[in-house]
Protein backbone atom coordinates (compact mmCIF):
# COMPACT_ATOMS: atom_id res chain seq x y z
CA UNK A 1 0.00 0.00 0.00
CA UNK A 2 1.45 3.51 -1.02
CA UNK A 3 1.66 5.86 1.92
CA UNK A 4 0.24 9.23 1.04
CA UNK A 5 1.27 12.78 2.02
CA UNK A 6 5.15 11.33 2.05
CA UNK A 7 6.95 14.29 2.99
CA UNK A 8 10.17 15.22 1.99
CA UNK A 9 13.25 16.75 4.68
CA UNK A 10 15.97 18.61 3.25
CA UNK A 11 18.87 15.75 4.02
CA UNK A 12 16.80 13.93 1.32
CA UNK A 13 16.56 16.87 -1.23
CA UNK A 14 20.45 17.80 -0.36
CA UNK A 15 20.90 13.85 -1.55
CA UNK A 16 19.03 14.58 -4.70
CA UNK A 17 20.99 18.07 -5.50
CA UNK A 18 24.36 16.00 -5.03
CA UNK A 19 23.30 13.26 -7.82
CA UNK A 20 21.97 16.46 -10.03
CA UNK A 21 25.13 18.26 -9.88
CA UNK A 22 27.34 15.24 -10.38
CA UNK A 23 25.12 14.33 -13.75
CA UNK A 24 26.03 17.62 -14.87
CA UNK A 25 29.67 16.09 -14.84
CA UNK A 26 29.27 13.01 -15.94
CA UNK A 27 29.89 12.25 -19.90
CA UNK A 28 26.32 11.00 -20.79
CA UNK A 29 22.86 11.57 -19.73
CA UNK A 30 22.68 8.11 -18.41
CA UNK A 31 23.17 9.35 -15.17
CA UNK A 32 20.04 10.98 -15.08
CA UNK A 33 17.92 7.47 -15.07
CA UNK A 34 18.59 7.03 -11.40
CA UNK A 35 17.20 10.83 -10.58
CA UNK A 36 13.91 11.32 -12.32
CA UNK A 37 11.45 8.85 -13.13
CA UNK A 38 11.25 8.38 -16.68
CA UNK A 39 7.64 10.12 -17.17
CA UNK A 40 9.65 13.12 -15.16
CA UNK A 41 9.15 16.27 -16.83
CA UNK A 42 12.32 18.48 -17.62
CA UNK A 43 14.50 19.92 -20.61
CA UNK A 44 17.87 18.32 -20.20
CA UNK A 45 20.84 18.24 -23.19
CA UNK A 46 19.91 21.98 -24.66
CA UNK A 47 21.58 23.62 -21.84
CA UNK A 48 24.08 21.59 -21.99
CA UNK A 49 27.15 22.99 -23.52
CA UNK A 50 28.64 19.14 -22.81
CA UNK A 51 30.52 17.64 -19.68
CA UNK A 52 34.08 19.55 -20.21
CA UNK A 53 32.31 22.86 -19.28
CA UNK A 54 33.51 24.14 -16.50
CA UNK A 55 31.50 25.76 -13.83
CA UNK A 56 30.36 25.92 -10.17
CA UNK A 57 26.92 25.27 -8.82
CA UNK A 58 25.75 26.35 -5.49
CA UNK A 59 22.59 25.57 -4.03
CA UNK A 60 20.68 26.68 -1.10
CA UNK A 61 17.22 24.71 -0.01
CA UNK A 62 14.55 27.83 0.66
CA UNK A 63 12.04 25.56 1.43
CA UNK A 64 10.10 22.10 1.39
CA UNK A 65 6.82 20.89 1.98
CA UNK A 66 4.95 18.01 1.82
CA UNK A 67 7.10 16.60 -1.64
CA UNK A 68 7.95 19.89 -2.87
CA UNK A 69 10.98 21.48 -2.78
CA UNK A 70 12.13 25.39 -3.32
CA UNK A 71 15.86 25.37 -4.11
CA UNK A 72 18.12 28.98 -5.34
CA UNK A 73 20.81 27.41 -7.59
CA UNK A 74 23.54 29.82 -8.76
CA UNK A 75 25.87 28.77 -11.31
CA UNK A 76 29.14 29.85 -12.66
CA UNK A 77 30.50 28.97 -15.99
CA UNK A 78 33.79 29.18 -17.03
CA UNK A 79 37.41 29.49 -15.23
CA UNK A 80 37.79 32.74 -14.70
CA UNK A 81 33.79 33.22 -14.33
CA UNK A 82 32.38 34.65 -17.52
CA UNK A 83 28.94 33.93 -17.26
CA UNK A 84 26.63 33.34 -14.40
CA UNK A 85 23.07 32.62 -13.84
CA UNK A 86 20.61 31.75 -10.50
CA UNK A 87 17.68 29.82 -10.79
CA UNK A 88 14.38 29.10 -8.79
CA UNK A 89 13.82 25.00 -8.90
CA UNK A 90 10.30 23.65 -7.88
CA UNK A 91 11.35 19.97 -7.33
CA UNK A 92 8.73 17.39 -6.86
CA UNK A 93 10.26 14.05 -5.13
CA UNK A 94 8.45 10.63 -5.54
CA UNK A 95 8.69 8.11 -3.11
CA UNK A 96 11.28 6.27 -4.27
CA UNK A 97 13.41 9.59 -3.74
CA UNK A 98 13.84 10.25 -7.89
CA UNK A 99 12.38 13.64 -9.43
CA UNK A 100 8.46 13.48 -11.13
CA UNK A 101 8.94 16.80 -11.83
CA UNK A 102 10.99 19.84 -12.27
CA UNK A 103 10.62 23.09 -12.86
CA UNK A 104 13.13 26.15 -13.45
CA UNK A 105 12.34 30.15 -13.58
CA UNK A 106 15.29 31.66 -14.89
CA UNK A 107 17.40 34.91 -13.41
CA UNK A 108 20.03 36.63 -15.24
CA UNK A 109 21.70 39.44 -12.55
CA UNK A 110 23.21 41.39 -15.62
CA UNK A 111 19.73 41.05 -17.40
CA UNK A 112 17.11 42.37 -14.74
CA UNK A 113 13.46 42.01 -16.36
CA UNK A 114 11.81 45.21 -16.06
CA UNK A 115 8.42 46.39 -17.04
CA UNK A 116 8.66 49.04 -20.03
CA UNK A 117 7.41 52.11 -19.55
CA UNK A 118 5.23 52.26 -22.61
CA UNK A 119 2.11 53.44 -20.93
CA UNK A 120 0.72 56.38 -22.56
Amino acid sequence: MRHHGRVTDRAQVSRWLAGYESAWRAPSTQALAGLFTSDATYLWDEEREGPDEVFTLATDILAVDGATAVVRAEVHYGDPPHQEYRDLWVIHLGDDGRCTWFEEWPFWPEHPYAAHDDEP
